[in-house]
């Protein structure tokens, strides 16, 4: 049996889609959700750290949906960003750069001056980090 024009197109679309997927970023490398989740672990360290901000929880929601958006618009499944959700590897390498960016700004553990200074410069500079907080 020959394989007839719409079977070969098919079987061509099927075979660019798996590699168009295969050669995919993985989702947390990613620059647009690295940065994004950047923000949320930075404002999240700040807050949890500064009596005086809080978390504009219902904006911190809205971008974390606003990421799922994107990342599922820019051709990543459902099953990548759970993978991603569950990555405890990805999460401690954020967490360690976000301590690291925080301790040079001069936001130390047990000092939480630090914490608020960092805090009110990204929310003056309008940040991202900067939105989903506010000071109290």
């Amino acid at each position: 049996m020959k394989p007839t024009f719409a079977a070969a197109a098919v079987a061509s679309l099927v075979m660019g889609i798996a590699g168009a997927s295969a050669a995919q970023t993985p989702l947390q490398e990613d620059p647009t959700v690295r940065q994004g989740f950047y923000a949320i672990g930075l404002a999240d360290k700040v807050r949890r750290n500064c009596p005086q901000m809080s978390p504009r929880l219902v904006r911190a929601y809205s971008f974390l949906k606003s990421l799922q958006a994107y990342a599922r618009d820019a051709g990543y499944s459902d099953a990548d960003i759970e993978a991603l959700r569950e990555n405890d590897a990805a999460k401690d390498a954020l967490e360690r750069e976000i301590d690291a960016d925080l301790r040079a700004r001069g936001a130390l553990p047990g000092n939480s001056a630090g914490y608020c200074k960092v805090g009110r410069e990204e929310i003056a500079r309008g940040t991202q980090a900067g939105r989903l907080l506010k000071g109290n």
